[in-house]
């Protein structure tokens, strides 16, 4: 096989657009497997974080301020499964961006802005659980309605700033113009970031937040296992082991789940953010694919684990699916206590 029949061979995003990127050629297997893996994640995120929204605005019993912070939540993984991951899994399955350069930036943007804003509720969620637990006597006080609201409102602003600024300024490719105007070409969108801002972006979005979160989870832990020691003391003998027992493998469990997907979901891609420039981003673009879509996921399991991870959340569930949620008064069903 010569050269040419090579070239002919090539298979590229616009095959008769000079310029254009080069074409991943897959299996149809593979890409069938890719978009039905994709396709139900999108499915489980929007789905999930949807029950949550609904079950949170429609049941007047979990109209707290708490539960405030878990709606907000729910909403930016709903918006991000509904309004970026579609075209994330067209580009990552064909291997091409075929929406324009405007879309590009307006999609990278918003997939910045969002990633970022569900990190950061985790963690003011982290926190709330903290003083609710650690300091329960003054948690009313200080998780008013504004001090949530001001939660909601920094999540949500700051993450439009930090990543629509990124994106549309640039600043992201100072110092590495040069290597951007070689490696170009049309059908790509990607964001590349430099050393600075790799570093910089890296602490904003998951190593400070993810600190502060892991940190109050392990202060929590030691707190309820505390509580569960005094609990102990004051149970009848024959009592004691058991529900030391039970509470204290609940709160290993809950930290477990809680830390353990969200680093399990994170931690890759951001470690890649980081080392990417310093190895002359030769990071292959599939292993990128990957880790995204692997932090995508945590957008899947968020509802699971901070909505029907508690019984009246699933009791909530199971009136909204079983159409029970239109009847008359549905809403001031007492979800914890009423049986379904």
């Amino acid at each position: 096989m010569n050269s040419t029949e090579v070239i002919e061979e090539m298979q590229y995003c616009f095959q008769h657009l000079k310029g254009s990127c080069p074409k991943v050629r897959r299996l149809a297997v593979i890409k069938v497997a890719m978009y039905v893996f994709m396709a139900g994640t999108i499915f489980v995120a929007v789905c999930g974080n949807c029950m949550v929204i609904i079950s949170i605005s429609h049941f007047k019993q979990l109209h707290s301020p708490s539960n405030f912070l878990i709606l907000s939540l729910g909403c930016v993984d709903c918006l991000l499964g509904s309004l970026i991951m579609p075209y994330s899994m067209i580009r990552s399955v064909e291997s091409c961006w075929y929406f324009g350069e405007i879309f590009c930036a307006i999609h990278s943007s918003l997939d910045m802005m969002m990633s970022i804003a569900s990190i950061l509720h985790l963690g003011f969620i982290a926190a709330d659980r903290y003083f609710a637990i650690c300091d329960p006597l003054r948690y009313r006080n200080k998780m008013t309605m504004f001090n949530i609201t001001l939660f909601i409102v920094i999540s949500w602003l700051f993450s439009f700033a930090f990543g629509f600024g990124v994106v549309l300024s640039k600043v992201n490719l100072a110092g590495i113009e040069e290597f951007v105007v070689s490696s170009s070409c049309v059908g790509a969108c990607i964001v590349i970031l430099n050393k600075e801002w790799g570093m910089l972006s890296a602490s904003v979005a998951f190593i400070i937040p993810g600190t502060v979160m892991i940190s109050l989870y392990i202060k929590i832990f030691f707190v309820a296992r505390r509580h569960a020691r005094v609990i102990n003391a004051a149970a009848p003998v024959d009592d004691k082991s058991s529900i030391a027992d039970k509470r204290e493998k609940k709160a290993a469990k809950t930290l477990g789940i809680v830390i353990g997907v969200f680093l399990l979901c994170w931690l890759p891609f951001f470690i890649t953010i980081i080392i990417d420039p310093f190895i002359d981003f030769s990071t292959p673009v599939i292993v990128f694919d990957t880790l995204m879509w692997l932090g995508y996921f945590n957008s899947a399991c968020n509802p699971m684990i901070y909505g029907f991870f508690y019984p009246w959340f699933q009791k909530a569930f199971k009136i909204v699916v079983t159409g029970k949620v239109f009847c008359v008064g549905s809403s001031s069903i007492n979800l914890f206590t009423d049986k379904y």
